[in-house]
C-alpha cells in the first residue's frame, strides 16, 4: 500500500511564489499528506525560489529557451527530466508563466494541476478579474483544474467564489481572488494526495 505521507509534490513558478507558500504552509501544519520533491523555475530570480529554499526544499532554475510564452524543446526536456528525478506524483503550477506542450502534457498526463483566477469555464486566459469586471459580473472566484492541450480547459477539481464589489478595481478584485485562491489550491491538492479526486469514473493525481 502506497504510504501518503511520501506523496510528493513537483512545483512550477515564475513569480512571487504565494500559492506555493499557501501549500506549503499546508503540508507544515499536516494538511496536506504530501512532501515538496522538487521547485522548479524558469526565472532565475523567481520569488519562488527563495521561498524554498527558506524551506530547505530543492530548487531549480532552467532557463526557458527561445520562446517567449512557451518552453524550447531543450529546456522541456530539462524540465521533464529534473521533475522525473524527482519522482514527484504531482505537478504543480504556481503562477508558471509558460504555456506546457505535448511531450511534458504525455509525460504527466492526469499529473499537472493549476489554479486560475474565474470560475471556468468563464474568463480563461491571461487576466481573467480584468474580464469579469468588463463584463459586469457580481461573482467570480478562482478555479482549481487539471492542464490538458487547451486554454484553462482542462477538467475542474475545486471552485470558490468571489463576490465583485460596485466599488472594485482590478487590482482589488484580483487581490481578493488571490486570497480566495491561497484557501482553495491547499484543499485540492490535499483532494488528490489522498486519492479523492475522480475523473471520468476514475482516481486521478498518482503518477503511473
Amino acid at each position: 500500500m502506497t504510504d501518503l505521507k511520501k506523496f510528493r509534490l513537483g512545483v512550477l513558478g515564475s513569480g512571487k511564489g504565494s500559492n506555493f507558500v499557501a501549500i506549503s504552509d499546508a503540508i507544515a501544519a499536516g494538511k496536506i499528506p504530501a512532501e515538496v520533491g522538487i521547485v522548479l523555475s524558469d526565472v532565475e530570480g523567481a520569488g519562488i525560489l527563495e521561498h524554498a529554499r527558506a524551506r530547505k526544499l530543492p530548487v531549480q532554475f532552467i532557463p526557458p529557451g527561445k520562446f517567449r510564452t512557451k518552453l524550447d524543446e531543450e529546456s522541456e526536456r530539462a524540465f521533464v527530466a529534473a521533475l522525473s528525478a524527482a519522482r514527484v506524483d504531482l505537478i504543480v503550477l504556481a503562477g508558471f508563466m509558460r504555456v506546457l506542450k505535448g511531450d511534458f502534457l504525455r509525460a504527466f498526463e492526469g499529473c499537472i494541476v493549476n489554479v486560475h483566477p474565474s470560475l471556468l469555464p468563464s474568463f480563461p486566459g491571461l487576466e481573467a478579474w480584468k474580464q469579469a469586471l468588463d463584463h459586469g459580473v457580481k461573482f467570480t472566484g478562482c478555479t482549481v483544474h487539471f492542464v490538458d492541450a487547451g486554454v484553462d480547459s482542462g477538467a475542474i477539481i475545486g471552485q470558490q467564489t468571489v463576490p465583485v464589489l460596485d466599488d472594485d478595481t482590478a487590482d482589488s478584485l484580483h487581490q481578493r481572488i488571490h486570497a480566495a485562491e491561497h484557501e482553495l489550491y491547499p484543499k485540492c491538492v490535499a483532494a488528490i494526495a489522498r486519492r479523492d479526486i475522480f475523473v471520468a469514473g476514475r482516481k486521478v493525481g498518482w503518477k503511473k
